[in-house]
C-alpha cells in the first residue's frame, strides 16, 4: 500500500504539468489581452475614419516612425539623457527619503520637526516647480533632477514612515527583550517588517518621475524624450510624436515590470 502511494506521488507531478502550462498560458493570454484590444483599437479606428488619421495615426504608421527615429539616432541619444536624469533624482530621492523616514519614525523629536513641514510639501504640485527651478538652474540637466528628486523624495519618506510606525510593538519589545539595542532593533526588525510599505512607495515614485521627466523637459530642455515630443509635435510630425509617446510608455511599463520582481524577490521570505 505504500509502495502504491509511493509511485502515484511520484507519478503526479508529471500528470499536472500540462494542467501547470495550459493554466500558464491562459494567465499569459489574460494579462496581455487589454493591450492587444488597445492595439488593434488605435490601428482600426483611425483606418475606418472613426477619429482624424492626422491627429491620431495609426499604429502601424507610428511604429514605421519609431523606427525611423531610431535608425536615425535621435531616439538613442535623447532616450539616453532622460534616462540619466531619472536615474539620478529617483536613486538621490531613494537614498534620502529611506534614511529620512526611518529616522522620522524612530525618532518623536525628527517627526516633529520634520512632520509639519511634510505634510505642507505633499499636496502641492511639483509641476509648479518647474518655472522656479528654471529661473534658479537653467536648462540643464540640474533641473531637471532637481525637480524629479524632490517629486519622488516625498512619497518615499512618507511611505518609510508609516511602514516602520505601523511594525508590531511586540516586535521591537521582543527584540529589545532579547538584548538588541534601539538602532538593532530598528534595522534588524522595524525596517524589514515594512519594506512593503517602503517598495511601494518606490514604486509609487517610480511612476511620478516619469511624468516630472517628461514634463520638465517639455518645458525646459533641449533634448531628452520630453524635449523630442515637444518638438515634434510643434513640426506637425504627430507619427514621429506618438512614438516618442510610446517610447516613454514602454520605459515606464518595462521599469515597472522589472521593480515588481526585485520586490517580489526581496520579499519572497514573507511567503516561507
Amino acid at each position: 500500500m505504500s509502495r502504491s502511494a509511493t509511485v502515484v506521488g511520484a507519478v503526479k507531478p508529471k500528470l499536472d504539468r500540462p494542467r501547470e502550462k495550459g493554466t500558464a498560458v491562459v494567465n499569459w493570454l489574460v494579462r496581455w489581452f487589454p493591450l492587444a484590444i488597445l492595439a488593434i483599437t488605435w490601428e482600426a479606428a483611425p483606418r475606418l475614419g472613426l477619429v482624424n488619421p492626422a491627429s491620431l495615426p495609426p499604429l502601424s504608421v507610428v511604429v514605421a516612425a519609431l523606427g525611423r527615429l531610431a535608425m536615425g539616432g535621435d531616439l538613442l541619444a535623447n532616450g539616453l539623457k532622460s534616462l540619466f536624469r531619472l536615474v539620478c533624482g529617483l536613486g538621490l530621492a531613494i537614498l534620502a527619503g529611506v534614511p529620512l523616514g526611518l529616522t522620522m519614525a524612530w525618532f518623536r523629536p525628527v517627526r516633529a520637526v520634520f512632520g509639519p513641514l511634510v505634510r505642507c510639501l505633499y499636496p502641492m504640485p511639483k509641476s509648479a516647480l518647474i518655472p522656479v527651478l528654471l529661473l534658479w538652474l537653467g536648462l540643464g540637466d540640474l533641473s531637471k533632477i532637481t525637480l524629479i528628486f524632490l517629486g519622488c523624495l516625498l512619497p518615499v519618506l512618507i511611505s518609510t514612515t508609516n511602514g516602520v510606525r505601523g511594525v508590531e510593538p511586540a516586535m521591537i519589545w521582543s527584540a529589545r527583550s532579547l538584548g538588541r539595542s534601539r538602532l538593532a532593533a530598528l534595522f534588524g526588525v522595524a525596517l524589514p517588517a515594512a519594506m512593503p510599505d517602503v517598495l511601494a512607495g518606490i514604486r509609487s515614485a517610480l511612476a511620478m518621475s516619469f511624468v516630472l521627466l517628461v514634463s520638465s523637459e517639455y518645458l525646459m530642455s533641449r533634448d531628452g524624450l520630453g524635449y523630442l515630443i515637444s518638438f515634434l509635435g510643434d513640426g506637425g510630425a504627430y507619427d514621429g510624436m506618438f512614438a516618442a509617446v510610446l517610447v516613454v510608455s514602454i520605459l515606464g511599463f518595462a521599469a515597472d515590470r522589472a521593480f515588481n520582481a526585485v520586490s517580489r524577490r526581496a520579499l519572497a521570505w514573507r511567503e516561507t
